[in-house]
């Protein structure tokens, strides 16, 4: 049970310098902190189980745990800032890198075998948009965003760096980031960008464009496939699909993931190292 009470005080510590609250109410009994609730939904999403398995799981363990339903309600109703404070809370180290890119996530949908048996077309599946900012040194997420519409990279960038827990040295995306108010507001905050410029045909940079002012290094710009080794671990090892089926519960859900993420090393240590190979894990 060691192992049981040191994950527990992690969390614990985690809920802590977010700076939340015990109780997730002021009114009602107090049986089950956020605590509680916190660390159903992190092994859930490690795990990959539902409400109910993760709470036969807990239970027999001997770790309290709120009932299924009570566990679904509270992951539908929690707010927004309380997911991206506990994201910021797992980040603890000076950004220096930070690459930026958006992916797809497919929806919760029947299957093509039930639409055929009730007479009814297939639809055609609308992919959610997650974008995310990562340090390309620990490759742990920094800030993200879900879209439940199509829409283009660039219009998250902004919001993705102003959610930044510390001002990083310089940004590097792709091509589709290219864009002159991009770099203008980097500028504007001290930060320096590596962006390719997208080849549009014909010339349309003036000599002040901060495009043509900037410097591609192909080392630096190299760094940018950290980003897409994190969709790549994220999607291998939590899939590429969300399971709820509300927008809140999927956006808590990409969040869940994302902070479960940042604390793989941990919790890889308290559930698969032995006692013989104390040196073998190197965390950032």
């Amino acid at each position: 049970m060691k192992k049981e009470t040191k994950l527990i005080n992690k969390i614990k510590r985690l809920i802590r310098k977010a700076g939340l609250p015990r109780w997730l109410h002021h009114y009602g009994p107090k049986k089950y902190e956020f605590l509680h609730h916190a660390l159903a939904y992190l092994v859930k999403q490690e795990c990959r189980l539902g409400y109910r398995r993760v709470t036969r799981l807990l239970r027999w363990l001997s770790i309290k745990c709120p009932c299924p339903s009570a566990l679904c309600t509270s992951f539908n109703k929690l707010p927004l800032q309380i997911w991206q404070r506990l994201l910021t809370a797992t980040l603890n180290t000076p950004l220096n890198l930070v690459a930026i890119d958006s992916s797809g996530m497919s929806r919760p949908l029947p299957s093509p075998y039930y639409y055929k048996r009730i007479d009814k077309p297939y639809p055609v599946e609308i992919p959610l948009k997650l974008s995310i900012a990562i340090d390309t040194r620990t490759k742990k997420i920094l800030s993200l965003r879900l879209r439940s519409k199509k829409a283009h990279d660039i219009r998250d960038a902004k919001y993705l760096i102003q959610k930044l827990k510390t001002k990083p040295n310089k940004i590097v995306a792709d091509k589709g980031y290219d864009a002159e108010w991009l770099h203008k507001f980097c500028f504007g905050k001290g930060i320096k960008t590596c962006i390719p410029t997208r080849e549009y045909g014909h010339s349309i940079h003036k000599m002040w464009s901060l495009r043509r002012t900037q410097k591609i290094k192909q080392k630096t710009y190299g760094r940018r496939e950290m980003v897409e080794s994190v969709f790549k671990a994220i999607k291998c090892k939590f899939g590429a699909s969300v399971n709820s089926v509300k927008f809140s519960a999927q956006r808590a859900e990409m969040y869940c993931r994302a902070i479960t993420h940042n604390l793989f090393f941990i919790i890889t240590r308290l559930f698969e190292r032995t006692h013989t190979n104390h040196n073998l894990y190197i965390y950032p």
